[in-house]
């Protein structure tokens, strides 16, 4: 690894001490789907971010859900000395990017074959806090 590489992969790692995340990884539903329940709860206060996934229909809320509270008991581990009554979290950033892609095939007529793509994604969820003064 270069010295500029290694500075930089530094800096990432001390960002990233700060900040209380939490990652989904090879979740098999697709990225699209998993965007459209994402960005329901962009930038929105937890609390309510979890009755908004509790209440949706779609099948990607359940495994959101059960993120965003990883992601709030990571706040609470690297936060021992706030009180998370004190502090307004909120869903400070939500990234999904597309994952590793099965392929199969799908059966056509007259001896062909289509390619049919199971996606799969990468969820990141990063929890912030705000005081409520």
């Amino acid at each position: 690894m270069g010295a500029r590489k290694r500075l930089v992969a530094e800096q990432r790692k001390e960002a990233n001490k700060s900040i209380a995340f939490a990652k989904l990884n090879k979740s098999p539903i697709a990225p699209r789907k998993m965007r459209l329940v994402a960005d329901l709860i962009r930038g929105v206060e937890v609390n309510k971010a979890l009755n908004i996934l509790q209440h949706n229909a779609k099948d990607a809320s359940t495994s959101l859900a059960k993120l965003l509270r990883s992601a709030i008991a990571n706040w609470e581990q690297k936060n021992e000395g706030k009180n998370i009554e004190e502090e307004t979290l909120f869903v400070k950033s939500i990234e999904v990017s597309g994952g590793a892609m099965l392929k199969r095939i799908q059966p056509a007529p007259q001896g062909r074959a289509h390619r049919i793509r199971k996606r799969s994604n990468h969820v990141t969820i990063v929890v912030d806090g705000k005081n409520a003064e």
